[in-house]
């Protein structure tokens, strides 16, 4: 391959098209850069603040996106946010020198918001600062209209024509200085968002989905921070293999004691101890620091201090009395789990059976995808517990007291009230 080929190949844009035929030389693909070139990483108040003032006297929709540091850093916080804008341009953030972006979510938040997969981003836009009042999500659109893929590269090449090649999506934001084609890539991110956006709304229109898709806007939007998680250590990866009460005492004391070194050293925490090694640990309960270095996970390359860190957490599990030991499964608070219905109740089997094939049937006749119709958990609620008198006003409301939305409730209601009789 030709230098100017590898360049052609590692363009983050490039316009598609047909191939040649084999006997016809074609000039490699030039490289597209953003249309007002990589702007500079505002890091400063008085950066920020001119780029506040051309924002709020901007036009229009407002593209923005957010690069975290997931698999490097603690947390899910952001360490670049891109924002596009008519009239304002392209402009590049850096919260870790201007943590508080409130002052430009006021700015701009009577504007729409176009974000891809929204609800990956507004946790960490919300802790800066920057909360919208309306947003467009790409790739929830994408959903609804039935697009088979609804990556931000898939969507931004079968709707506007242009190949955006992830090149760095996985890297290490929070690195400082950030290079160059990290920041060519991430300008792009909300080059065409806009674009993408108004060509989404046509053909959500058109498939007569567009006040569809705003309901869900709305509920994104709207939408309070989620909680935390309770005892989020068994979702340790390979717990399923950790059965006594014992056990689990080793995974939720490993698990606490990574976390807390994870947060001091801002870390991931896979970096600090693997899930796999905890589990290990788990099973083998190790009377000792030598014990402990035997397993895997816990080798030669972790220092004396380290393993008795984590033998420490291990004698700590052991030494609890029984009645502080974890119960083997968490409070289930919904219905059981479908495998066990046809021994626990027959009826809500054979209900949740057909409700399962009507709602399959009524997804592929609306071109998309079943979750996005109507969530699982909110079917087998309803067919687990279904009101006493079954016709559409008494299911329309149990939908609805699980927070399903008006064209959802429209949508279902009958295919459901069917299954449920």
């Amino acid at each position: 391959m030709t230098d100017a080929q590898e360049t052609a190949a590692d363009s983050s844009l490039r316009t598609t098209g047909g191939a040649p035929p084999d006997d016809v030389e074609t000039a490699p693909t030039p490289l597209l850069e953003p249309r007002d070139g990589i702007p500079p990483v505002i890091a400063d108040e008085e950066a920020l603040a001119e780029m506040i003032a051309a924002y709020a006297g901007g036009t229009g929709p407002v593209a923005v996106d957010a690069e975290r540091a997931s698999g490097y850093r603690y947390g899910q916080r952001a360490y670049l946010v891109q924002l596009r804008r008519e009239g304002a341009g392209t402009a590049l953030i850096d919260p870790v020198a201007c943590p508080d972006l409130s002052g430009l979510g006021a700015a701009i938040g009577d504007a729409e918001w176009v974000l891809h997969a929204a609800t990956q981003d507004l946790p960490c836009l919300r802790e800066i600062g920057m909360v919208p009042s309306r947003i467009f999500d790409t790739e929830l659109a994408g959903r609804l209209a039935g697009f088979p893929r609804v990556g931000l590269g898939a969507m931004v090449e079968s709707v506007l024509g242009y190949v955006l090649e992830k090149g760095h999506s996985a890297v290490d934001w929070s690195t400082r200085p950030l290079p160059e084609p990290w920041l060519r890539y991430a300008a792009l991110d909300v080059e065409l968002l806009v674009d993408l956006r108004d060509a989404l709304e046509k053909e959500l229109d058109r498939q007569g989905k567009l006040e569809w898709a705003r309901e869900e806007f709305d509920a994104i939007a709207s939408a309070p921070p989620a909680p935390p998680r309770k005892d989020p250590w068994r979702r340790t990866s390979g717990m399923h293999k950790v059965r006594r009460r014992r056990q689990m005492a080793v995974v939720r004391e490993l698990w606490t004691a990574r976390d807390k070194v994870a947060q001091r050293r801002d870390v991931s925490p896979g970096k600090v101890l693997s899930d796999g090694a905890i589990v290990e640990a788990a099973l083998g309960l190790p009377p000792n620091v030598h014990a402990l270095a035997a397993l895997p996970g816990f080798g030669h390359r972790m220092g004396r201090r380290q393993l008795e860190q984590w033998q420490a957490a291990v004698d700590r599990a052991k030494a609890l009395p029984d009645a502080d030991l974890p119960q083997p499964g968490q409070t289930v608070t919904g219905p059981p789990p479908p495998r066990s219905w046809a021994d626990r109740d027959p009826a809500a089997a054979a209900r949740l059976s057909a409700a399962r094939a009507a709602i399959s049937s009524l997804a592929e006749q609306l071109n998309m995808p079943q979750e996005n119709l109507i969530t699982p958990d909110t079917v087998r609620r309803v067919c687990w517990e279904p009101p006493a008198r079954i016709d559409e006003a008494s299911v329309s409301a149990v939908l609805a007291s699980h927070g399903a939305r008006a064209w959802q409730i429209t949508q279902v209601t009958p295919a459901l009230v069917t299954a449920l009789a």
